[in-house]
């Protein structure tokens, strides 16, 4: 980009940033003992250099080491907070050993609340904290070469999906592109599977990548790659110094769900699973109708116009009989796979620039846990003891409420920019065990950084400027919403709960304040959803300038530093329930909020009924609802549908193992989803998804036993339970009739 790093100001806030500016480091890694190397991209030359650190381990008091026979340095940290002391070793091993001579002698855990010793298990993290350093310094984005990976399988016949560790089964083509516009593809047809992963880790050794992108690439390409590897006796050394891939066992909570899937890591590399980053993207936008790639890729308009599309059912014969589109196929994957990554990453890549995190460990840590990372890196900066993590409990939530059901005409949406950050600058509830301020100056500056940065969107000359800052004000923005968020965080040594409620309290009063201000207005409050209000103005207001108008004499009503905006308008609203309405702006696009409203358990067929449904409600169109309802019944009766509109995709959230054993002691009801995985014999792992439809001639059916995969389904001899579907329209039309009978 144009615009150089050190130019811009925020850079250089060393409590944010880390007070160390090394530029260009790409990678650090453990090297053993107490050694790391560290990664350094100047265009397009890597070079690495090793230096030594003292990793630690924090202490209430040096009465526990007492007994101990190692060799260990201890720092008195100033202040009167819990854990006065920092322990260091001479070593990664000798810390081990302090760590289980401490759970030995104490009984604790460093992961309880009035444990005696604090521990932090990653040794790269270790070296970030002490020596203020972060990844990517003076590297853009565009900067990092990030390679994409992608394989096709060969099942065996008989069989619905490919088995690494099945014999007969295979790897057919391997697909590699990087972000220089480099693409290489390695064929079945030309190699031996053992040829194939020898060419494959050349390759990506010779492109030296810093980032090796996949979709899905955790619990399918790596894991398929690595067990045909071991078969052959072939060393995956794609890490760089041609040091072998290593994998392990782990999980991740993306809101309410917790995923199971192998992490793999390549030394000197990251590696970004672009299936996990569409995850966290719809926990806020809620927007995608599943995770698969070719879904995520029309999401973002990203897939190619002649893109190639290939059945996954159909894998097979296309290897045969046409390998040469099976080859455009797997490159097309690449492709929309590095174009997802370029706008879902983006935001992580500045975060590692924030965080003392490996790029790969930024995407899957939660905010809260990096926002304390910042607070123990410059406590450990300051010499200074750190509180430890307070015992948790419940506190009051935001307020959301509905005051007015069906379709209301003329809305605007007023909201309290950034409510919880506001109230916690306005009203200066911070944290109590904050000696030194870091959380009010991080927030503050984070503020003001996120405005500077919109400014700098409008200002900037080029495209990659305005795009960078435009995201860096987007990341802002991620930040000083996570605080409130780190108030209530169990794991949090800052964290208040008293302040979280307060927060909150406050939140609840404001809003409340505003309803009542509004309705002295003649204004009529139809939905409250925690920092905004939904509303239809007075009949006075009219014009645009108006309702301006309107919303700034609220704003001037609010307490100092409470700032109001207009954020919408629109032409109608269905209010359903509380956090289920729909809207229809003035160009006729709607938004579905909600998951009463937009439920991803419902098929693809109930979701575009209802779409329909409310297009013509928000319209004015009641009469036309019928209709709807007749066409959709005579397609269904007709089989003019794709299977896609009545397959149904559910997550599994627990393993195959722990679902038998819950059936077997009756302590959970079957369900098609496991019962389809575990006929399939395929290595189903909590997270993995499972397409299937229902079958019979009933409308009322025993699911689990009345279902097929959805690669069974022959479109010459469609066997949908037509009466199931059909029951399921008309209940959903009788649902929503009051509004338009």
């Amino acid at each position: 980009m144009d615009m150089k790093f050190k130019k811009v100001i925020f850079h250089e806030n060393e409590i944010l940033f880390g007070r160390d500016s090394t530029p260009f480091i790409t990678a650090v890694e453990f090297d053993g003992k107490n050694t790391v190397e560290i990664f350094f991209r100047k265009g397009k030359q890597v070079t690495s250099k090793r230096e030594t650190f003292k990793p630690f381990i924090f202490l209430v008091d040096t009465i526990y080491m007492d007994e101990w026979n190692g060799k260990y340095e201890a720092k008195r940290l100033k202040g009167e907070a819990y854990y006065a002391y920092l322990i260091y070793l001479d070593d990664w091993a000798e810390l081990q050993r302090l760590l289980k001579y401490f759970k030995k002698t104490t009984g604790a855990t460093p992961a309880g609340s009035n444990s005696p010793f604090f521990y932090l298990n990653d040794p790269v993290h270790q070296y970030l904290l002490v020596s203020g350093r972060t990844l990517f310094k003076e590297l853009s984005f565009n900067d990092l070469i990030r390679l994409q990976l992608d394989i096709e399988t060969y099942c065996a016949e008989g069989y619905e999906f490919s088995n690494p560790h099945r014999e007969e089964d295979s790897i057919t083509v391997i697909s590699l592109s990087d972000s220089s516009g480099w693409e290489y593809a390695i064929s079945g047809r030309e190699h031996s599977e053992k040829e194939m992963l020898e060419i494959m880790a050349e390759q990506i050794n010779l492109r030296d990548p810093d980032v090796i992108e996949g979709h899905n690439i955790f619990n399918f390409d790596l894991t398929y790659i690595e067990a045909r590897a071991r078969r052959y006796k072939v060393p995956l050394a794609v890490g760089r110094n041609r040091q072998n891939l290593k994998s392990h066992p782990s999980r991740l909570n993306i809101a309410e769900r917790t995923i199971s899937y192998r992490k793999y890591e390549a030394y000197g590399r990251h590696i970004v699973d672009t299936y996990i980053l569409a995850q966290m993207y719809d926990v806020t936008a809620r927007n995608l109708e599943s995770y698969g790639l070719k879904n995520v890729a029309k999401h973002f308009n990203v897939a190619a116009p002649k893109r190639t599309y290939i059945d996954p059912d159909k894998i097979n014969w296309y290897y045969d009989n046409k390998p040469d589109e099976l080859l455009k196929y797997g490159m097309d994957d690449v492709r929309e796979t590095r174009a997802i990554s370029e706008i879902l990453s983006q935001s992580f890549y500045y975060q590692t620039r924030i965080f003392p995190y490996s790029f790969q460990n930024a995407i899957i840590r939660g905010n809260a846990t990096k926002i304390d990372s910042l607070f123990i890196r410059e406590y450990i900066n300051s010499n200074h003891s750190i509180p430890k993590t307070p015992l948790s409990r419940e506190y009051s939530g935001g307020y959301t409420d509905m005051f007015h059901q069906g379709i209301i005409k003329k809305i605007l949406y007023c909201d309290v920019q950034s409510l919880y950050p506001s109230i916690m600058l306005a009203f200066k509830y911070f944290p109590s065990d904050d000696s030194l301020n870091i959380f009010r100056s991080l927030l503050e500056d984070l503020v003001d950084f996120r405005l500077r940065a919109k400014e700098m969107v409008s200002v900037a000359k080029s495209k990659s400027e305005k795009m960078y800052f435009d995201a860096l004000q987007a990341t802002f923005k991620v930040l000083i919403n996570s605080f409130y968020g780190y108030m209530g965080f169990a794991y949090g040594h800052f964290s208040d709960f008293d302040k979280a409620d307060k927060v909150t309290k406050k939140g609840r009063s404001i809003i409340k304040s505003m309803i009542k201000w509004l309705e002295g207005k003649d204004c009529k409050v139809i939905e409250i959803d925690t920092d905004g209000i939904y509303f239809v103005p007075s009949a006075g207001i009219k014009k645009k300038k108006d309702e301006e108008g309107l919303i700034s004499e609220l704003s001037d009503a609010l307490p100092a530093g409470i700032n109001l905006e207009l954020a919408g308008r629109y032409k109608a609203m269905f209010s359903y329930k509380i956090k289920n309405y729909v809207l229809l702006g003035y160009d006729d696009k709607m938004i579905i909020k909600g998951s009463g409203l937009r439920s991803r358990g419902l098929e693809l067929f109930q979701r575009k009924f209802m779409e329909e449904m409310f297009f013509h409600l928000l319209k004015g169109e009641e009469k036309k609802v019928d209709k709807l309802l007749e066409k959709y019944t005579d397609e269904l009766m007709n089989h003019k549908w794709d299977k896609k509109m009545f397959v149904k995709t559910e997550t599994l959230q627990e393993s195959l193992a722990t679902y038998t054993e819950k059936i077997s002691k009756k302590k959970r009801s079957a369900a098609a989803a496991y019962e389809l995985a575990i006929k399939s014999e395929r290595n189903y792992q909590p997270g993995d998804q499972i397409s299937y439809y229902v079958i019979g001639d009933k409308g009322r059916v025993r699911v689990f036993d009345n279902c097929k995969l959805a690669s069974q389904w022959d479109h010459e001899k469609p066997d949908e339970n037509i009466e199931y579907y059909k029951k399921k329209l008309i209940t959903l039309y009788d649902k929503f009739k009051p509004f338009f009978s």
